[in-house]
């Protein structure tokens, strides 16, 4: 792997830390919406939908 792929491959995992941290955090501070561990979890699974394929090619 090139050091532009493996850069751009921690960019995208940092950037996925840091949404679903949001995710939890905004549920954590409003929890009668729904439980921040599944949002996050939902929201992972999100990411993962819309990267694999760009990821596969």
């Amino acid at each position: 792997m090139s050091s532009l792929v493996l850069l751009v491959a921690l960019l995208l995992v940092l950037v996925a830390v840091l949404v679903l941290g949001a995710l939890a955090y905004v549920t954590h501070r409003h929890p009668q919406a729904v439980a921040p561990l599944t949002l996050a979890l939902c929201g992972a699974a999100f990411l993962a939908a819309c990267v694999m394929p760009i990821v596969v090619r």
